[in-house]
């Protein structure tokens, strides 16, 4: 599982650096960084909220 940014749509607002900050950080830029390229998969389930908890629609996976 990988998952990616649509900076476009990204407001770095840092939902998802709050629920797997292992995964997702915010840099002091407010830019959104994604620190693993595959998702180990004990997180997956937490990526997943994540995903769908993102204010903006910003954050895809792909399995």
């Amino acid at each position: 599982m990988r998952v990616e940014v649509d900076r476009d749509a990204c407001e770095a607002n840092a939902v998802c650096a709050g629920l797997v900050p292992e995964i997702f950080q915010v840099d002091d830029e407010d830019v959104l960084h994604i620190t693993a390229g595959d998702v180990p998969p004990a997180l997956a389930d937490a990526v997943r909220l994540a995903v769908r908890s993102c204010p903006k629609a910003a954050l895809s996976v792909s399995e």
